[in-house]
């Protein structure tokens, strides 16, 4: 293959990946995520986020918070960044906001259970404790870290949002209808995804338009490559539909409202309800599959129509859709870089690489399986199948485990959109703290399952923690000093 050839190559797997990307699995996550993001900023005051997650709060109190509001969101590394940067913003600390950051695709109850079901319940355990120690240390470091940024970052905000005042109730269920709206979309329950009624449509040309997108764009589960199906294909020009009138009803919106604004709106809310749809092409036609999940969003949509209407003033409606797409062009632009360099780079690593680096429980072998998640990111969830796939192909479950908690972490596309909104030096330590304490869990876990004893382990980790303590405590007394 000459250079031209690799180099069409790699971009069709880029694009390729990012249109799989696109169609499946930004919308029912990612565009809630924004406005949820949005209505932190425009409509809850500041002291409502300190009052649990502030740099001043108890650390008994706040890391703790920050990890039980992660727990609940089953949603993947990149849907977690834009809530950061609405608790970040509005004046969380920078330490309580890491461990939300890393907890939450992490070890939130979802993936807890289904690696528990699909993998063993062994390695549940340690990602739920290990994840569980390793957030809030992550978050206690960098807070340690970067105190003088977080001390700066909290006047900041002091000053931004110094008219905020008591939180209003319609901005509380508000944004609680937004959480129920994402998770109705992301939930893997059957009362969600049972199909309720269907119907036909007499569509005979979609079952060959299928078999063509699946050519052009290969299902490869074992790679990564999810396809991309005819509704993924419409989803697609609907969210492009979305860009253009949102630009042209909201980057102007401070001038009024026009009717891109509300054509942009009412695209939004379609695009939704044919991404919560199922449809199954065929000779005949396509069966449209109204699920739970169609119907959660429809009410979900019903509800959030009925408060703007009723309880926003136009002010409030106007910072909301504001404050969300000031996020979306902070975010997606990187997002799809991001998502295409993962697609390029995704063909340049052979699984069984990997596989033949991660066969021992090594130094080099843990953090051959942080790599893995690195380059190989998966949506949240589909890491699991893919571990175990490794699994049967020979990996160490030390490595393993370490995959798993650098996976939903350490994707390419969530450190540039991270970066984007606390700066590189911050991402890049929290990526090397993530890397190293995903490489240390999946070592200790794997010597455990080799058979060292329990209290050996324990008492590995603990010197690891001492000398640990003890270096960040010397750094923090000579920055103390030269102040």
């Amino acid at each position: 293959m000459n250079v031209l050839s690799m180099s069409l190559h790699l971009f069709y797997s880029g694009l390729g990946n990012l249109a799989s990307y696109l169609a499946a699995h930004v919308l029912l996550c990612l565009l809630p995520a924004f406005y949820i993001a949005g209505a932190m900023t425009a409509l809850i005051p500041k002291e409502t986020i300190t009052r649990f997650l502030g740099r001043e709060r108890p650390k008994y109190i706040s890391y703790p918070a920050a990890a039980l509001a992660g727990s609940v969101l089953a949603v993947c590394s990149c849907t977690i960044v834009p809530l950061f940067a609405g608790i970040y913003k509005k004046g969380a600390g920078l330490g309580p906001a890491i461990t939300f950051l890393f907890f939450a695709p992490a070890a939130n109850i979802l993936a807890l259970i289904y690696t528990g079901g699909i993998i063993g319940i062994d390695l549940a355990l340690a990602r739920l404790f290990l994840s569980l120690a390793f957030g809030i240390g992550i978050g206690l470091i960098m807070a340690l870290i970067f105190q003088r940024d977080d001390k700066a970052h909290d006047e900041a905000t002091d000053v931004l949002f110094s008219a905020s005042g008591r939180m209003q109730q319609s901005a509380l269920t508000f944004l609680l209808v937004l959480v129920v709206l994402l998770l109705s979309g992301t939930l893997k329950i059957a009362i969600l995804t049972d199909t309720y009624f269907s119907f036909t449509l007499p569509l005979s040309d979609i079952d060959t338009l299928q078999t063509y997108l699946y050519r052009l764009i290969p299902f490869d589960p074992a790679r990564g490559g999810e396809g991309v199906s005819a509704q993924g294909v419409l989803l697609i020009i609907l969210l492009l539909l979305i860009g253009i009138t949102s630009w042209k009803g909201i980057e102007s919106i401070f001038d009024g409202f026009n009717r891109w604004t509300w054509l942009s709106l009412i695209l939004l809310s379609a695009t939704l309800l044919v991404a919560a749809i199922g449809m199954i092409p065929h000779s005949e036609g396509v069966d449209i599959l109204i699920t739970g999940k169609c119907l959660g969003i429809l009410i979900s949509l019903f509800v959030l129509g009925w408060i703007i209407k009723t309880k926003f003033s136009e002010d409030q409606i106007r910072d909301l859709l504001w404050e969300s797409w000031k996020f979306v062009k902070q975010i997606f632009p990187l997002l799809v870089v991001g998502v295409f360099l993962v697609g390029v780079i995704r063909e340049l690593i052979k699984p069984e690489w990997i596989e033949a680096l991660a066969g021992q429980n090594t130094f080099t072998g843990n953090l051959a399986g942080v790599t893995f998640g690195v380059f190989m990111y998966f949506p949240t969830l589909v890491e699991v199948p893919i571990a175990q796939m490794f699994l049967s192909l020979g990996i160490h479950r030390g490595p393993l485990l370490a995959y798993l908690m650098a996976d939903p972490e350490l994707s390419l596309q969530s450190i540039l959109i991270t970066a984007a909104i606390i700066g590189y030096l911050k991402t890049w330590t929290y990526v090397a703290w993530v890397a190293l304490f995903s490489t240390l869990a999946g070592f200790l876990y794997g010597i455990w399952i080799d058979g060292v004893s329990l209290m050996l382990v324990i008492l590995y980790l603990c010197m690891f923690l001492s000398i640990l303590s003890g270096t960040l405590w010397l750094v923090n007394k000579r920055a103390r000093n030269n102040i």
